[in-house]
């Protein structure tokens, strides 16, 4: 599997919260700044503390903006949180778009996208943690974090279905198995990367990528991480 975890790129095992978007520079509004600045603050604070910690008091204190400055932006704080998955959902499609649009080999696709899945996790896993924490705790945001597992369902179950039409995949439930797949992903990430420590990468990229492409594709292609399939 050496050569799957070639297609990752390095990562600073140190933890740096990140920056999410949009992020303050000088041609930004002050508008942008305010919003980049609390959902800074919220990343920062739960990758040490439980969602269930958080308040706007102690959220906008870390800002140095007054506590009206939040409801411009958010109904609350569960609000913010949907703020925060869709970041996290838009940088993951994106990374896994190689396996879900890209043609040619499926099996280096996969790969590719899984790489790409894990980086963006390890860096953002605390969302995921405190997403599902969310959702527990109030009825609208449960829904909002229920389709956003079920819209991978529905894009991994027509991925499958595709390759299947092309005889890439062998005959089997794709809906279920979407479903199974996606669901592994989600429990596996959210231990790995929801908190610290976090576990390395590497091993995390292997291990789904041994699960997927045995499961999708077979176990020909599990230590090159790349295959002669072609998809068209």
């Amino acid at each position: 599997m050496s050569d799957k975890i070639d297609v990752m790129s390095e990562i600073d095992q140190k933890f740096v919260p990140p920056l999410m978007s949009p992020q303050a520079t000088l041609r930004t509004s002050k508008s942008d700044r305010t919003l980049a600045a609390i959902l800074n603050a919220a990343l920062e604070f739960i990758w040490v503390h439980p969602f269930r910690d958080l308040t706007v008091n102690k959220l906008m204190a870390s800002t140095g903006l007054s506590r009206s400055a939040f409801y411009q932006y958010f109904r609350d704080l569960h609000d913010l949180m949907e703020s925060l998955l869709d970041q996290l959902k838009g940088e993951v499609y994106v990374v896994t778009d190689p396996w879900f649009e890209g043609v040619g080999d499926p099996v280096a696709r996969l790969n590719e996208s899984l790489a790409g899945l894990v980086d963006v996790c390890f860096r953002l896993g605390p969302i995921l943690r405190a997403a599902s924490d969310a959702s527990t705790t109030d009825a609208t945001f449960e829904r909002v974090w229920i389709q956003f597992i079920e819209q991978f369902d529905d894009a991994i179950t027509a991925r499958i279905e595709a390759d299947q039409a092309q005889g890439l995949i062998p005959e089997l439930d794709a809906r279920f198995m979407a479903i199974t797949l996606n669901r592994l992903d989600v429990y596996t990430l959210l231990r790995a990367f929801g908190q610290e420590p976090r576990s390395k990468p590497e091993t995390v990229h292997e291990t789904l990528a041994r699960v997927w492409i045995s499961t999708l594709y077979g176990n020909n292609w599990l230590e090159s991480g790349s295959s002669d399939l072609v998809r068209i």
